[in-house]
């Protein structure tokens, strides 16, 4: 166990190089490209000194909040090493399901004769966007559910923004999003096999889905920084910009539960929760008019489980719980 342990410590320089990861090279890389026209609109005095300072405040990357951040990455990498292995659902079995239970209800797997360059494009397509549409269905659940939510409060706890921010997230939710991964996948590729047979294959760039890795590429770690980039209000009803994911983060009630979508703002049109940057105005970035209580590990890892039990406790018991401390 301390092996495996140390290992997945030693692995974390990885994640520059891994281009599933937000964190690779290439897209903190982009970031900066793309943080280029946002510093030169702003800034007046241009110089090397000024953008890089631009890049990288103090007050933000080495606050309070996003030095929790810096921790979390460690930690909850250790937490999943021990823990989600044996327990995290898998894609395999998933999609043997799906595949059996298709054959059930429609006979033999048809195993379609179409051309190689058409199955390898849906398959990759309908991955992207079935991953996609689950993504925001999840992370609606978390929003509105008050007992998913005391969870995802912790994301939602950071005062500031960082490319790190996206490791910010709690144990449970970070199980939860590990079982949707492989529930989509699984069944994007029962209906593959029962489609098209087992020469599915995707259109990958260095390992990544190629659209994921085009999303990944446009700035993506944009979306949790302190840099403004909108994509005007054309592109943004159909992508969801970095600028309406910080919207997202903002503390103004008016902008709570909006913008939930990944990589496509389809799925918050369709539901009525898109937001366009354009519209927002100045935002600031947290929980609400009131401290979520998350500023220490031990706070970030427990308060959840306790705040979550009380959002199931009926009140009744509340109510009488409430009435004996009185007396």
């Amino acid at each position: 166990m301390l092996e495996q342990l140390w290992q997945s410590v030693i692995q974390l320089p990885s994640y520059l190089i891994d281009a599933n990861k937000r964190i690779y090279l290439p897209y903190l890389v982009s970031a900066i490209l793309m943080a280029i026209p946002v510093y030169w609109t702003l800034e007046k005095n241009k110089s090397l000194q000024s953008f890089i300072r631009f890049l990288f405040p103090r007050e933000v990357w080495l606050s309070h909040s996003a030095k929790l951040d810096y921790c979390l990455l460690v930690t909850n990498r250790l937490i999943k090493a021990a823990l989600f292995a044996p327990i995290v659902l898998t894609m395999v079995p998933i999609a043997m399901a799906v595949s059996g239970a298709l054959e059930t209800l429609f006979g033999p797997s048809l195993h379609l004769d179409v051309a190689s360059w058409v199955v390898i494009s849906l398959f990759t397509l309908a991955l992207f966007i079935v991953d996609d549409f689950t993504r925001f269905v999840l992370h609606l659940l978390l929003h509105k559910v008050p007992f998913l939510w005391e969870f995802h409060k912790v994301h939602h706890s950071a005062k500031v923004l960082t490319p790190f921010t996206i490791y910010r997230s709690h144990p449970v939710e970070s199980y939860l999003y590990a079982c949707r991964m492989a529930l989509a996948q699984g069944f994007v590729v029962g209906l593959g096999y029962y489609l098209f047979g087992s020469a599915l294959s995707m259109y990958d760039i260095l390992g990544a889905n190629a659209f994921v890795f085009i999303f990944n590429i446009c700035g993506s770690n944009l979306r949790h920084s302190h840099i403004w980039l909108s994509w005007g209000d054309k592109i943004e009803g159909w992508f969801i910009s970095p600028a309406q994911h910080q919207v997202h983060h903002s503390n103004n009630p008016k902008h709570f539960d909006t913008n939930l979508g990944s990589a496509l703002a389809i799925w918050d049109r369709m539901y009525g929760s898109l937001i366009k940057a354009s519209v927002a105005g100045k935002i600031s970035i947290g929980v609400g008019q009131y401290d979520a209580g998350h500023d220490s590990l031990v706070a970030i890892y427990a308060k959840p489980f306790i705040e979550a039990i009380k959002t199931i406790i009926p009140k009744k018991v509340k109510s009488r719980a409430i009435e004996e401390k009185r007396e």
